[in-house]
């Protein structure tokens, strides 16, 4: 694991915005499963594993879609990655407001392109929509995974579900508070089923949610770095 970056909110701040940002994949991937063809945006696990059933030719899925998603994926957090590499040391506020910027600025303008018809949702022309979405969501993991917040990952629950249970008094384990864990799974499975009961209606609305959740963790970044900036000075390292 990268160095911890240290995050200029508070700590519960921090983990609403994460918490949030859990939501978003929630609604991302409602998107990309059930209008994209069976396929994941930001769980790459499961597109791995669609990438492996696909081998029987029965199965309905599409190795291009998966492929293209992992593709999508690594490009986005390769973007996000080097970001922090060269701004999170000097400015750690200013990296986040800006990865997080990114991200709801790439889902915004799917949105809009969408909306246009100008990115589909079927046919050959989805795996452009597939990559674009899955960058988004690549910027958004490469971004957490640099801030290193135990538990809320915002992505892969797995391992949250593990120690939810390993951890627990049941298990003979210490039996830390579960609320970041809980709240990591309602705040998944809170998105993914907003995500499919507004895309019967509209998926551009699920994406448009999306980005307007990202631009509001966005713009919390940017209000704590304005928060500690000393007069007339740069804003403050935390």
């Amino acid at each position: 694991m990268p160095t911890a970056v240290p995050s200029p909110l508070t700590s519960r701040q921090t983990a609403a915005a994460l918490l949030t940002l859990t939501a978003v994949t929630g609604l991302v991937d409602a998107v990309s499963y059930l209008r994209l063809g069976h396929v994941f945006v930001a769980n790459m696990t499961g597109n791995v594993v669609f990438l492996g059933f696909s081998t029987n030719p029965h199965s309905g899925l599409s190795p291009a879609a998966a492929v293209i998603a992992i593709a999508g994926f690594m490009a986005g957090a390769l973007a996000g990655g080097r970001a922090a590499h060269s701004l999170a040391a000097a400015w750690p506020g200013r990296w986040l407001a800006t990865a997080v910027a990114g991200e709801a600025l790439i889902l915004g303008l799917t949105a809009a392109l969408t909306g246009a018809g100008v990115l589909p949702f079927a046919g050959e022309g989805r795996f452009a929509t597939i990559a674009v979405l899955a960058s988004a969501l690549g910027v958004q993991n490469s971004t957490v995974r640099h801030l290193g917040a135990p538990d809320l990952t915002t992505t892969v629950l797995t391992l949250t579900l593990t120690g939810l249970a390993a951890d627990s008094n049941l298990a003979g384990g210490p039996g830390a508070k579960p609320h970041r864990r809980l709240g990591s799974v309602a705040a998944m499975l809170a998105g993914a089923a907003a995500g499919a009961g507004i895309l019967q209606w509209s998926p551009v609305a699920v994406i448009s949610i999306a980005a307007t959740l990202a631009a509001v963790v966005a713009g919390a970044f940017c209000t704590a770095i304005l928060a500690t900036r000393p007069p007339g000075g740069q804003p403050g390292r935390r």
